[in-house]
């Protein structure tokens, strides 16, 4: 399914609305499970090509015991995702505008993602962030945020490129909600083969007695009991 055609299902006000409530939204059947078994592939299948006409390639990395591996993209997002990209960071950016003038910040996104990145470049913000994870038993993800340089977008994207109870066991997608002078909250995000759910990056405004103020949140992958758990997470914004 085309990028445009894809988001075109959803109802953007009622995601609008999710996210302002819970930090995050799902979009069911983002992928159909060919192209999530396929994207799920690329693990191997990216890892192993060679570096071809001066591009920086995907690399694989082993990441700490426990922690599965990971596959970053760099500066080589397959043409599926590339323009998934793109037409998500146009649509989420009235969102991400409305929240930063919620918190009484006064910078604002453009509406194309290209200049987006380009002001990344100049803030000395040159990594990509977009990887695949691979997650196996006895693997987790740590709580994490990717808030990392001066530019951030308050949005991201992650995806479940495998089937639960088929694929995999465990390695529920979870996120937390840190509020002053409360108890974090905990939030268990349901995905399927192919979901997707737009989360909240690193921070989102809460309407309070007193106006909006910012929360801080953190995402993470419980530990999966048995069998292979690939999912992705598609960032908007560059790491130093």
């Amino acid at each position: 399914m085309n990028a445009r055609a894809m988001i075109e299902r959803f109802d953007a006000g009622a995601i609008g609305a999710q996210l302002d409530a819970e930090g995050y939204a799902v979009l069911p059947r983002c992928f159909d499970p060919h192209e999530a078994r396929a994207l799920a592939r690329l693990f191997d299948e990216r890892a192993a090509e060679p570096c071809e006409g001066g591009r920086m390639p995907a690399s694989a990395v082993w990441t700490e015991p426990g922690t599965g591996e990971r596959l970053d993209f760099n500066d080589d997002l397959p043409p599926l995702l590339h323009a998934w990209r793109a037409a998500l960071y146009r649509w989420l950016v009235p969102v991400a505008n409305r929240w930063h003038a919620l918190a009484g910040l006064d910078s604002r996104f453009p509406d194309e993602l290209d200049t987006w990145l380009d002001a990344n470049r100049r803030a000395g913000q040159h990594r990509p962030q977009s990887h695949l994870s691979r997650l196996r038993e006895g693997d987790r993800l740590a709580l994490h945020r990717h808030e990392e340089g001066e530019q951030v977008f308050p949005l991201q994207v992650v995806a479940l490129l495998s089937e639960p109870q088929r694929d995999f066991s465990g390695g529920e997608f979870v996120m937390t909600e840190q509020r002053p002078r409360m108890q974090s909250r905990p939030m268990v995000v349901p995905l399927a083969l192919g979901d997707a759910a737009i989360i909240a990056t690193a921070q989102r405004p809460v309407e309070g007695v007193h106006g909006h103020y910012r929360v801080k949140l953190k995402h993470a992958v419980s530990r999966v009991r048995g069998g292979e758990r690939v999912g992705l997470e598609l960032l908007f914004h560059d790491a130093p």
